[in-house]
Protein backbone atom coordinates (compact mmCIF):
# COMPACT_ATOMS: atom_id res chain seq x y z
CA UNK A 1 0.00 0.00 0.00
CA UNK A 2 1.23 3.47 -0.91
CA UNK A 3 0.93 6.55 1.27
CA UNK A 4 -1.11 9.09 -0.72
CA UNK A 5 -1.47 11.84 1.86
CA UNK A 6 -0.45 12.65 5.41
CA UNK A 7 -2.09 15.39 7.43
CA UNK A 8 -1.85 16.50 11.04
CA UNK A 9 -4.07 13.70 12.34
CA UNK A 10 -4.51 11.13 9.55
CA UNK A 11 -2.76 9.17 6.81
CA UNK A 12 -4.37 7.96 3.59
CA UNK A 13 -3.15 4.84 1.79
CA UNK A 14 -4.02 3.07 -1.46
CA UNK A 15 -5.51 -0.44 -1.42
CA UNK A 16 -5.74 -3.19 -4.04
CA UNK A 17 -9.12 -1.70 -5.02
CA UNK A 18 -8.87 1.65 -6.81
CA UNK A 19 -12.32 2.55 -5.48
CA UNK A 20 -11.26 2.17 -1.83
CA UNK A 21 -8.63 3.84 0.34
CA UNK A 22 -7.38 3.01 3.83
CA UNK A 23 -7.60 5.90 6.30
CA UNK A 24 -5.28 5.65 9.33
CA UNK A 25 -5.94 7.83 12.39
CA UNK A 26 -2.79 9.05 14.15
CA UNK A 27 -2.10 9.81 17.81
CA UNK A 28 -0.88 13.32 16.96
CA UNK A 29 -2.64 16.17 18.76
CA UNK A 30 -2.21 19.64 17.26
CA UNK A 31 -3.59 23.10 17.88
CA UNK A 32 -3.15 26.67 16.64
CA UNK A 33 -2.35 25.53 13.07
CA UNK A 34 0.24 23.04 14.23
CA UNK A 35 2.14 25.39 16.57
CA UNK A 36 1.23 23.13 19.48
CA UNK A 37 1.93 19.45 18.85
CA UNK A 38 2.10 16.32 21.01
CA UNK A 39 1.59 12.59 20.71
CA UNK A 40 -1.38 11.44 22.81
CA UNK A 41 -1.57 7.67 23.15
CA UNK A 42 -5.01 6.34 22.24
CA UNK A 43 -6.25 9.46 20.44
CA UNK A 44 -6.23 7.85 17.00
CA UNK A 45 -8.29 4.91 18.20
CA UNK A 46 -10.86 7.16 19.86
CA UNK A 47 -11.31 9.42 16.83
CA UNK A 48 -11.59 6.41 14.54
CA UNK A 49 -14.18 4.66 16.68
CA UNK A 50 -16.22 7.83 17.26
CA UNK A 51 -16.25 8.69 13.54
CA UNK A 52 -17.14 5.07 12.69
CA UNK A 53 -20.23 5.43 14.89
CA UNK A 54 -21.27 8.85 13.56
CA UNK A 55 -20.87 8.19 9.81
CA UNK A 56 -23.47 5.38 9.51
CA UNK A 57 -25.98 7.50 11.46
CA UNK A 58 -25.40 10.38 9.06
CA UNK A 59 -25.84 8.01 6.11
CA UNK A 60 -29.19 6.89 7.55
CA UNK A 61 -30.22 10.56 7.65
CA UNK A 62 -29.55 10.92 3.91
CA UNK A 63 -26.05 12.40 4.04
CA UNK A 64 -23.66 10.64 1.61
CA UNK A 65 -20.23 10.05 3.18
CA UNK A 66 -16.89 8.54 2.23
CA UNK A 67 -17.13 5.94 5.03
CA UNK A 68 -17.30 2.29 3.94
CA UNK A 69 -16.41 0.37 7.09
CA UNK A 70 -14.18 0.29 10.15
CA UNK A 71 -11.14 -1.93 9.57
CA UNK A 72 -9.39 -1.86 12.94
CA UNK A 73 -9.03 0.25 16.07
CA UNK A 74 -7.34 3.02 14.08
CA UNK A 75 -8.33 2.37 10.45
CA UNK A 76 -11.30 2.90 8.15
CA UNK A 77 -12.01 1.97 4.56
CA UNK A 78 -13.20 5.04 2.63
CA UNK A 79 -14.23 6.14 -0.85
CA UNK A 80 -11.61 8.23 -2.73
CA UNK A 81 -12.57 11.88 -3.20
CA UNK A 82 -11.07 15.09 -4.49
CA UNK A 83 -11.37 17.35 -1.46
CA UNK A 84 -12.93 20.78 -2.01
CA UNK A 85 -10.51 23.29 -0.41
CA UNK A 86 -13.05 24.65 2.04
CA UNK A 87 -13.83 23.93 5.67
CA UNK A 88 -17.56 24.17 6.33
CA UNK A 89 -18.28 25.23 9.91
CA UNK A 90 -21.72 25.06 11.54
CA UNK A 91 -22.23 26.98 14.78
CA UNK A 92 -25.01 26.64 17.35
CA UNK A 93 -23.39 28.29 20.38
CA UNK A 94 -20.82 31.11 20.50
CA UNK A 95 -17.32 29.76 21.10
CA UNK A 96 -13.84 29.89 19.64
CA UNK A 97 -13.18 32.36 16.84
CA UNK A 98 -16.84 33.42 16.56
CA UNK A 99 -16.97 34.59 20.19
CA UNK A 100 -13.64 36.38 19.70
CA UNK A 101 -14.68 38.08 16.44
CA UNK A 102 -18.00 39.33 17.79
CA UNK A 103 -16.82 40.11 21.31
CA UNK A 104 -19.39 37.72 22.74
CA UNK A 105 -19.14 35.69 25.89
CA UNK A 106 -18.57 32.02 25.18
CA UNK A 107 -21.71 29.93 25.63
CA UNK A 108 -24.30 32.31 24.18
CA UNK A 109 -26.84 30.29 22.20
CA UNK A 110 -27.28 31.60 18.66
CA UNK A 111 -30.76 32.55 17.49
CA UNK A 112 -30.27 30.12 14.60
CA UNK A 113 -27.55 27.82 13.39
CA UNK A 114 -25.12 29.51 11.00
CA UNK A 115 -22.79 28.16 8.31
CA UNK A 116 -19.34 29.62 7.66
CA UNK A 117 -16.67 28.81 5.07
CA UNK A 118 -12.91 28.80 5.64
CA UNK A 119 -10.33 28.52 2.87
CA UNK A 120 -8.05 25.51 3.43
CA UNK A 121 -4.57 27.02 3.31
CA UNK A 122 -2.18 26.44 6.21
CA UNK A 123 0.13 29.26 5.12
CA UNK A 124 -2.78 31.71 5.37
CA UNK A 125 -4.16 30.22 8.60
CA UNK A 126 -7.34 28.87 6.94
CA UNK A 127 -9.06 32.28 6.71
CA UNK A 128 -12.79 32.91 6.91
CA UNK A 129 -14.11 33.63 3.39
CA UNK A 130 -17.34 34.87 1.88
CA UNK A 131 -19.11 33.30 -1.09
CA UNK A 132 -17.71 36.12 -3.22
CA UNK A 133 -14.18 35.22 -2.11
CA UNK A 134 -14.86 31.56 -2.93
CA UNK A 135 -15.94 32.55 -6.43
CA UNK A 136 -12.75 34.59 -6.91
CA UNK A 137 -10.66 31.67 -5.68
CA UNK A 138 -12.65 29.23 -7.84
CA UNK A 139 -12.64 26.95 -4.80
CA UNK A 140 -16.19 25.71 -5.41
CA UNK A 141 -19.13 26.30 -7.72
CA UNK A 142 -22.36 27.96 -6.64
CA UNK A 143 -24.10 24.60 -6.88
CA UNK A 144 -21.45 22.92 -4.71
CA UNK A 145 -21.75 25.65 -2.08
CA UNK A 146 -25.52 25.28 -1.90
CA UNK A 147 -25.24 21.50 -1.57
CA UNK A 148 -22.53 21.78 1.10
CA UNK A 149 -24.71 24.17 3.11
CA UNK A 150 -27.71 21.85 2.78
CA UNK A 151 -25.75 18.80 3.87
CA UNK A 152 -24.02 20.71 6.67
CA UNK A 153 -27.35 21.81 8.15
CA UNK A 154 -28.76 18.30 7.78
CA UNK A 155 -25.65 16.99 9.55
CA UNK A 156 -26.26 19.54 12.29
CA UNK A 157 -29.86 18.41 12.72
CA UNK A 158 -28.77 14.77 12.93
CA UNK A 159 -25.90 15.39 15.35
CA UNK A 160 -28.09 17.59 17.56
CA UNK A 161 -30.54 14.72 17.94
CA UNK A 162 -27.74 12.28 18.81
CA UNK A 163 -26.24 14.74 21.28
CA UNK A 164 -29.55 15.34 23.01
CA UNK A 165 -29.86 11.62 23.68
CA UNK A 166 -26.25 11.56 24.91
CA UNK A 167 -26.72 14.57 27.25
CA UNK A 168 -24.30 16.63 25.19
CA UNK A 169 -24.33 20.13 23.71
CA UNK A 170 -23.16 20.40 20.11
CA UNK A 171 -21.49 23.82 20.15
CA UNK A 172 -20.02 23.86 16.63
CA UNK A 173 -18.24 21.60 14.17
CA UNK A 174 -16.13 21.54 11.01
CA UNK A 175 -16.85 19.43 7.93
CA UNK A 176 -14.94 18.74 4.74
CA UNK A 177 -16.50 17.60 1.47
CA UNK A 178 -15.09 15.92 -1.60
CA UNK A 179 -16.10 14.95 -5.11
CA UNK A 180 -16.10 11.28 -6.14
CA UNK A 181 -14.98 10.12 -9.57
CA UNK A 182 -18.70 10.03 -10.46
CA UNK A 183 -18.97 13.75 -9.60
CA UNK A 184 -21.00 13.16 -6.43
CA UNK A 185 -20.41 15.55 -3.54
CA UNK A 186 -20.01 13.60 -0.29
CA UNK A 187 -18.96 14.20 3.29
CA UNK A 188 -15.32 13.22 3.89
CA UNK A 189 -12.61 13.69 6.56
CA UNK A 190 -13.91 12.79 10.06
CA UNK A 191 -16.63 13.61 12.61
CA UNK A 192 -14.97 13.48 16.01
CA UNK A 193 -14.06 15.61 19.05
CA UNK A 194 -11.11 16.82 16.96
CA UNK A 195 -13.55 18.54 14.61
CA UNK A 196 -16.58 19.12 16.85
CA UNK A 197 -17.01 21.03 20.09
CA UNK A 198 -18.96 18.89 22.56
CA UNK A 199 -19.91 20.10 26.04
CA UNK A 200 -21.65 18.25 28.83
CA UNK A 201 -25.24 19.51 28.79
CA UNK A 202 -25.47 19.85 32.59
CA UNK A 203 -22.03 21.06 33.65
CA UNK A 204 -20.87 22.70 30.37
CA UNK A 205 -17.60 20.79 30.79
CA UNK A 206 -15.62 20.71 27.54
CA UNK A 207 -15.14 17.19 26.15
CA UNK A 208 -13.36 17.99 22.87
CA UNK A 209 -9.98 19.15 21.56
CA UNK A 210 -10.24 22.35 23.62
CA UNK A 211 -9.12 20.14 26.50
CA UNK A 212 -5.75 19.86 24.76
CA UNK A 213 -5.80 23.27 23.10
CA UNK A 214 -6.16 25.16 26.39
CA UNK A 215 -4.78 22.50 28.77
CA UNK A 216 -8.11 22.05 30.55
CA UNK A 217 -7.80 18.35 31.35
CA UNK A 218 -7.25 14.91 29.84
CA UNK A 219 -8.02 14.80 26.13
CA UNK A 220 -8.48 11.03 26.12
CA UNK A 221 -10.81 11.15 29.12
CA UNK A 222 -13.01 13.65 27.30
CA UNK A 223 -13.02 11.62 24.09
CA UNK A 224 -13.78 8.41 26.01
CA UNK A 225 -16.82 10.15 27.53
CA UNK A 226 -18.07 11.03 24.04
CA UNK A 227 -17.49 7.49 22.78
CA UNK A 228 -19.33 5.93 25.72
CA UNK A 229 -22.30 8.31 25.52
CA UNK A 230 -22.92 7.66 21.82
CA UNK A 231 -22.88 3.92 22.35
CA UNK A 232 -19.25 2.95 21.84
CA UNK A 233 -17.11 0.64 23.95
CA UNK A 234 -14.44 2.30 26.08
CA UNK A 235 -11.32 0.16 26.36
CA UNK A 236 -9.85 -0.50 29.79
Amino acid sequence: MTLLYEGKAKQLFTTENENELRLQYKNDATAFNGVKHDIVEGKGRLNNEISALFFPLLEEAGIPTHFIKRLSETEQLVTPTTIIPLEVVVRNIAAGSLAKRLGWEEGIELQRSIVEFYYKDDALGDPLVTEEHIALLEAATVEQLEEMKRLALLTNKTLLSICESANLLLVDFKLEFGMTKDCELILADEVSPDTCRFWDRDTLQKLDKDLYRFELGSLTAGYETILERIGGVVHG
